[in-house]
């Protein structure tokens, strides 16, 4: 049985109309983003097996091309389909730091790193440039690296300050193995920039470290 042939009541898209998003299972989401299912399966069922097959939603979410179009009956469409899902959603939490709003929200700040660096494959170190009165001017990823480190350069990250016309900066780099525990070298190339920056008068407001589900924070620990 189709989807179509359900009662009104039970198909996905009029639940989530009727009793909003928060109503509908993990499943019934996908379905209406996928909108169809396959060969002896509605697109409910489809979100399931999805679902199952690559741990959940973040795993799917997060999988590659390839291994998401192996599935039956998938292929690039749909593929394209899951990944705007996710830039939009990254993009919805990054509308919080937009340049207008001051970094005042440490949760903020958290939930938009995490959207953003967790699940990177490779280390990648990005800084958040600021101005006088600690509002976003812009980000960027610098450096990437492999799994389990990045080539930092001085030079560059004071070059780009100076481009923005940046007052401070906040440096963010993710950790692939899953643990934010910053590293003695992290703790040394913080130092490093800090010293290039201030010549300059740009402030290191922290050092920000990204792990699966956590974020640790130089400056929470007193390390700036």
């Amino acid at each position: 049985m189709t989807i179509s042939a359900w009662p009104h009541d039970e198909r996905p898209r009029e639940r989530l109309l009727r009793h909003g998003p928060e109503a509908l299972s993990d499943a019934e989401l996908l379905a209406i983003v996928l909108r169809t299912g396959v060969s002896g399966k509605t697109a409910v069922d489809l979100g399931r097996d999805l679902l199952e097959r690559f741990g959940g939603l973040r795993g799917l979410l997060t999988v590659e091309q390839a291994a998401f179009c192996e599935a039956q009956g998938l292929g690039p469409a749909k593929y394209a389909l899951v990944r705007a899902v996710l830039e939009i959603g990254r993009r919805h939490l990054g509308e919080d730091l937009r340049r207008d709003t001051v970094l005042s929200s440490a949760l903020v700040t958290r939930r938009f790193l995490l959207a953003s660096f967790r699940d990177r494959p490779r280390e990648a170190f990005a800084c958040l440039f600021l101005d006088i009165r600690h509002r976003l001017l812009t980000q960027e990823v610098l450096f990437e690296g492999t799994l389990d480190g990045a080539a930092v350069y001085p030079r560059e990250v004071v070059k780009r300050a100076l481009i923005h016309n940046a007052a401070a900066t906040i440096f963010v780099h993710n950790h692939p193995s899953g643990d934010p525990e910053p590293s003695i070298a992290d703790r040394e190339l913080t130092v490093r920039l800090a010293e290039a920056l201030a010549l300059i008068g740009v402030r290191v407001l922290d050092h920000l470290v990204v792990g699966d589900g956590d974020v640790v924070s130089f400056k929470e620990r007193g390390w700036l």
